[in-house]
């Protein structure tokens, strides 16, 4: 049965019960194409709208609360066949009409700012939510999401030959044993935006494929911005002015960093059997976080991942992702675990900033070293994690601090709740601010 193929399951006792739903979906959509752009709408039509896209939803999670492991398997051929986040949403679209936005809807909320958007990602939220829930498909998807990427595949050989590759947002280079993962973002303070996280991923399958390199180490490159020209930064975070453009993505953003790269950096890079040998394995590695001048936001959410955090003196680190309005990531369930749930609290819920010189300091980050002496604290954190029994060691620290399904379940409910907060009332308003740059 192919996957792609909507007539090929037309008659199934699965796809009957969808159509038994989308009819509440197709209604949406009726009183939507009747409406004008969002801007332009009057009060009453965003209520009648408004009632029709929420019993939509409704028929769309109550129909996969009861089918989600069918229409993966569905979709995935029994969970014999790996799909990509974008590639799942596009079966789905193709199989069961209505259940997920199809590419064109997508293409049209693409060219919105956010705040003009209808929210379509949310009912890609309500599918992936309830996929996760499911222990067999969760489990599944979350081994797709951390293959090699086909583009990391492409460039491997010229990589391993010639211990460099730039990928435009970053750079990835071999010294010694460590592959160096240079973030050059520079116009934006290093900000995380669709871009750099499909850049991220082929450079953490570089670090993780190439058998010359025994541990990855991620800092951030100097900066032309006036206020910081010369310095080096690891990360500001989200691009919010990206955010109010509508160019952050849920799944190429939100869902791929969380599951893509940053699973791959924690447990490591699965190679399938039949691509690299006979039997699946996963290639794990040591990785070094260098913290310059600030991690705010995601920047700091990657740390918690990390085996090493080597911070500046002069740093600081910080989450504000509530007063921007989102979710941290996975940091809600590592944070509290690393530096205790009163600090975690403090961070997450009300914003405050941690100086590396701070006690508290401590508990996010290893080392503190002058900023002048970071690139030799760097080198020594190599030479003692390319040690041969880290690998071995770091890979049981992580599943005794966060099991598999533990995450699955975390990322279970984040992926709903993302998706609900990127069209929340609060952060929608915000968006004219953060586009202004202010």
């Amino acid at each position: 049965m192919s996957r792609n193929s909507p007539s090929d399951v037309a008659s199934t006792p699965l796809t009957t019960a969808w159509r038994e739903s989308s009819a509440r979906v197709a209604h949406a959509e009726q009183v939507l194409a009747g409406l004008p752009p969002r801007r332009e709408r009057e009060s009453e039509q965003q209520a009648r709208l408004d009632a029709a896209v929420e019993d939509a939803r409704l028929a769309r999670g109550e129909f996969l609360d009861e089918h989600a492991q069918a229409v993966y398997d569905a979709l995935t051929e029994g969970s014999t066949v790996y799909l990509w986040l974008d590639e799942l949403v596009r079966a789905a679209a193709g199989m069961f009409p209505g259940l997920v936005p199809t590419e064109a809807q997508m293409s049209r909320e693409r060219a919105l700012a956010q705040q003009d958007k209808e929210g379509r990602e949310i009912d890609q939220a309500i599918f992936f939510s309830a996929v996760l829930r499911q222990p067999r498909a969760g489990a599944h998807l979350l081994e797709s999401l951390v293959r090699p990427r086909p583009q990391a595949l492409d460039l491997l050989a010229d990589f391993t030959a010639r211990g460099t590759v730039d990928l435009g947002t970053l750079t990835v280079e071999r010294v010694g044993e460590a592959a160096y993962v240079t973030v050059t973002n520079p116009g934006s303070l290093n900000a995380e935006d669709n871009d750099l996280i499909a850049a991220m991923d082929v450079a953490v399958d570089l670090a993780l494929l190439d058998d010359g390199v025994k541990v990855g180490v991620l800092r951030g490159g100097e900066m032309t911005h006036p206020k910081y020209r010369g310095r080096r930064v690891f990360s500001a975070g989200i691009n919010l002015v990206h955010l109010s453009r509508g160019r952050i993505s849920y799944v190429d953003f939100l869902l791929r960093r969380e599951l893509g790269y940053l699973s791959k950096i924690q447990r490591g890079l699965l190679l399938p059997a039949g691509e690299f040998g006979r039997r699946a394995r996963t290639v794990q590695k040591p990785w070094i976080a260098a913290v310059d001048t600030f991690a705010i936001g995601g920047g700091m959410q990657l740390l918690f991942v990390f085996d090493r955090v080597i911070a500046a003196s002069d740093s600081f680190f910080s989450l504000p992702a509530a007063q921007e309005g989102i979710i941290p990531g996975a940091g809600n369930l590592r944070l509290p675990r690393i530096a205790g749930t009163r600090v975690a609290r403090q961070v997450i819920l009300s914003g405050r900033r941690i100086r590396a010189t701070e006690p508290d300091a401590r508990l996010i980050c290893d080392e503190v070293v002058d900023p002048a002496d970071m690139d030799a604290a760097v080198r020594t954190a190599v030479a003692e994690l390319a040690a041969p029994a880290v690998v071995a060691n770091r890979a049981m620290l992580n599943l005794a601090e966060e099991p598999p399904e533990v995450f699955r379940a975390y990322m279970a409910e984040f992926a709903l709740q993302q998706g609900l907060r990127l069209y929340a009332k609060d952060v929608m308003d915000k968006t004219t601010k953060f586009g202004a740059g202010t």
